[in-house]
């Protein structure tokens, strides 16, 4: 596959084939194992580039790995995620009393999938309310695969600088967060840099809002395009999980993650993925591989067993899977009580967001009516 710039990669589509290089050890995540990378080949602003070099989790191997991710995996415990659900059905319930005073269609995504996640997460980093909108905006452009070399550029420096700016200030007021967590860790044993820290901050705004944001536009785009569906699930007869879960399969928030990089040469089927080669986690096409799910294509709540590779696999596996499964949950079960007649607005169908990183549509106009 030829990614923007011209830099060509291995795209791995096939659920199988995909989840057996993402557990494998002759695969890493350090971009100096990448040649095109290593050797400078790289065009200038090229517009993936914060997901080779960013420092932190998804860039890192091994012990580094095991060191980075150690250090936030208390905040996303069983135990702590459970805790966090009155306060998302407190703010999702908040967004819906707004939706109440728009007339007439609205977009859904604007107002209810995308500031649910960003609270949340932004509560739990701790990021001030009044920037949040900003570091939306500059991830939003950081997914972009259509961003002008100048546009990911400035994007990548305002975001970087505007974390850098949290950290400061949290330095100077810590709070109970996880950012005031991560600062305490660097000073107690110096076991994560600056550059880390910041990358951390990155990985989780980005992680920990933009997929969830998908997540929820595209779980209730398929409801209101199956009311069959719909009704198996205001009916009782499947759970919200089960959305959740067919979602994620069917119509991942992750359409492609840059990026993967193989330490020795690979055979794979009739081909071969050379040593310092790179590798696109393909997790939508995966979700739609025909040989591993029965009628692929089809939207189905029923479908059982239900395994998929949306949160990845192996040691990368995503931290945050079980925040998202609960926001997502919880969202779609508040949106479909106070809206239970909830429909597609008329008008030409949604575009896609301009980016094979970030999967679901720019907009998602719906009309409205509350439950009586």
């Amino acid at each position: 596959m030829e990614l923007p710039g011209g830099v060509v990669v291995w795209a791995v589509t096939h659920h199988d084939t995909l989840q057996e290089l993402l557990a494998d050890p002759r695969v890493g995540k350090n971009p100096q194992l990448w040649t095109t990378f290593r050797e400078g080949r790289l065009p200038e602003g090229w517009p993936l580039i914060t997901f080779v070099t960013v420092a932190g989790m998804i860039t890192a191997d091994g012990e580094d790995h095991r060191r980075l991710r150690g250090l936030v995996t208390q905040a996303f415990t069983p135990r702590r995620i459970a805790a966090l659900q009155p306060a998302i059905e407190a703010r999702a319930t908040a967004l819906l009393d707004r939706t109440a005073g728009l007339e007439g269609a609205f977009d859904l995504r604007e107002h209810f999938a995308y500031p649910l996640p960003m609270q949340v997460i932004g509560e739990l980093l701790g990021l001030p309310p009044r920037q949040q909108d900003e570091l939306h905006e500059l991830s939003d452009t950081l997914v972009s695969s259509s961003a002008t070399p100048e546009a990911a550029v400035a994007a990548q420096r305002s975001l970087f600088a505007l974390l850098a700016s949290v950290v400061a200030a949290k330095r100077a007021e810590p709070g109970d967060d996880l950012t005031t967590d991560l600062i305490a860790a660097r000073a107690d044993d110096d076991r994560l840099s600056e550059s880390e820290l910041v990358g951390t901050l990155l990985l989780m705004l980005v992680a920990g809002h933009e997929t969830t944001l998908n997540l929820i536009t595209n779980a209730v785009r398929a409801l209101l395009a199956h009311p069959g569906q719909l009704r198996l699930v205001l009916d009782g007869t499947v759970p919200w999980s089960a959305v959740v879960e067919e979602t994620l399969r069917h119509d991942s928030p992750v359409g492609q993650f840059p990026l993967r990089y193989a330490t020795e040469d690979i055979p794979v089927g009739d081909v071969v993925i050379r040593r310092g080669e790179a590798l696109l986690a393909s997790y939508a096409a995966a979700g739609r591989d025909g040989a591993h799910y029965p009628d692929a294509d089809r939207f189905d709540v029923t479908r059982k067993p239900n395994r998929h590779l949306s949160f990845g696999h192996g040691p990368h596996f995503c931290l945050g899977s079980g925040l998202a499964r609960l926001e997502a949950e919880t969202a779609l079960r508040l949106l479909f009580e106070r809206y239970p007649a909830l429909a597609l607005a008329d008008g030409p169908a949604p575009e896609p967001i301009g980016s094979f990183v970030s999967n679901s549509v720019r907009t998602l106009r719906v009309t409205a009516r509350a439950a009586r």
